[in-house]
C-alpha cells in the first residue's frame, strides 16, 4: 500500500512537491532496501537528520553489478542489463512492474517532444537489438508497438529500407522520431543524405569502439548537415534508471519533473553540489521506487544554475560501458 502510494505522488509531482516526496522515499528505501540500508549504516549515516536532498548519499552505481538492488519483495518482471565491452561484468536492473517502467518512459518522452503515440518510430538500433535484455530496445519497441503508425519498426542494418521509410513519411508529412545509436547514424549518413523536415533525429550515444571517438559537437555537426536538420536531439539513459533525460539542442540535458541531477567533486562524493564546474552526476529518480532512486553514476558532468547539464565523458576509473562511449 505504501509503495501504491507512492507511485501515485511520483505520476503528481513538481518542482513544488518535489523534495519532500524525494525524502519521503528515501527514508522508505533507507529502511526497506537491504543493501541501501547496509551501505548507509556503513557510512555512519543517521537517517533521521536527512531533511534536504543534498544531504542525502547516493548509491554508487557499480552496486547493481554484484548486489540486487530491491525495494521491495515483489518479484521482478523483467531484469535489465547493461552491455560489457570490457569483460568488468553487466549491471542488473530487475524491475517488478513493467508497466511502471513504460509509464516512466513515455512520461519522459512526452515531457519533452508531445504525445509517443502521434509519432512514427524508426530504430536504428543494431548493438541493441543484438541483446535481448536491452532496456532501451525495450523502451523503443514499447514506443513502436503504441505507435498509432504502423509502419513504426526496427532496422538492423537494412539502410536502403530505412532510407525509403523516411522519404515516405516525409513525403506524407508524418512526424517521426528516428532513433540511432552513434556509430550506426554516421554508417546511415554515409550512404544517403537528405532534407529532413518532419523527422526528430534523438542519437543514443554509443560508439562501442566501431569508430574512431568524436565529440558530441562534431557528431551532431555530421549528422544534421546530412540529414539536412538544425539540431539533433539526444537521449541520456541507463539500466539502473527508469527515466530518460533529453538534450533537444547543444547537448544541454533537461531532467523531468520527478528526477534531479547533482554534480559532487570526484573526491568528495558526500559533499554539497557543485555547479558550473565538473564533477562526477548524482542522479535522483524517483520512478526508481523499487531499486533506489539515488545514484552516484560514473560519468562526469557539468550541472548549471538553471538546472540543465552536460555529459562530459567517464570518470577514469569506470569501465566504459556500451551506452555512452563518446568523449565530450
Amino acid at each position: 500500500m505504501v509503495l501504491d502510494d507512492l507511485e501515485k505522488e511520483i505520476s503528481a509531482v513538481n518542482k513544488f512537491t518535489f523534495e519532500a516526496l524525494a525524502l519521503k522515499i528515501f527514508q522508505y528505501q533507507s529502511q526497506n532496501n537491504e543493501v541501501y540500508k547496509t551501505y548507509l549504516q556503513l557510512l555512519k549515516i543517521d537517517t533521521t537528520k536527512i531533511d534536504k536532498v543534498f544531504k542525502i548519499p547516493f548509491l554508487p552505481i557499480s552496486f547493481f553489478k554484484n548486489f540486487n538492488i530491491q525495494s521491495s519483495t515483489l518479484v521482478s518482471e523483467v531484469v535489465f542489463e547493461s552491455s560489457s565491452t570490457t569483460g568488468h561484468g553487466v549491471s542488473k536492473h530487475a524491475v517488478p512492474k513493467l508497466r511502471l517502467y513504460e509509464k516512466s518512459c513515455a512520461d519522459s518522452f512526452n515531457f519533452f517532444f508531445r504525445d509517443f503515440k502521434n509519432y512514427c518510430h524508426l530504430a536504428l538500433l543494431p548493438s541493441y537489438l543484438e541483446r535481448t535484455t536491452s532496456s532501451l530496445v525495450y523502451q523503443v519497441n514499447h514506443f513502436i508497438k503504441s505507435s498509432q503508425y504502423p509502419q513504426s519498426n526496427f532496422y538492423l542494418y537494412n539502410h536502403h529500407d530505412l532510407y525509403n521509410q523516411l522519404m515516405e513519411n516525409e513525403a506524407q508529412k508524418i512526424p517521426t522520431v528516428l532513433w540511432g545509436v552513434s556509430f550506426a547514424l554516421l554508417d546511415f549518413v554515409e550512404k544517403y543524405q537528405m532534407n529532413l523536415e518532419y523527422t526528430h533525429v534523438v542519437e543514443t550515444g554509443g560508439m562501442k569502439g566501431r569508430r574512431a571517438e568524436l565529440t558530441r559537437h562534431e557528431l551532431h555537426q555530421i549528422l544534421q548537415s546530412r540529414l539536412g536538420v538544425s539540431s539533433i536531439a539526444g537521449e541520456y539513459g541507463m539500466t539502473e534508471l527508469m527515466s530518460q533525460f533529453y538534450a533537444m539542442s547543444e547537448g544541454l540535458y533537461q531532467s523531468p519533473p520527478w528526477c534531479k541531477v547533482f554534480a559532487r567533486e570526484i573526491n568528495d562524493p558526500l559533499g554539497l553540489p557543485v555547479f558550473n564546474r565538473n564533477g562526477v552526476l548524482n542522479v535522483i529518480d524517483l520512478y526508481n521506487l523499487y531499486s533506489c532512486s539515488f545514484i552516484a553514476t560514473s560519468d562526469l558532468g557539468k550541472v548549471n544554475d538553471n538546472g540543465s547539464y552536460e555529459v562530459l565523458g567517464r570518470v577514469d576509473y569506470s569501465d566504459t560501458r556500451g551506452c555512452n562511449l563518446l568523449v565530450l
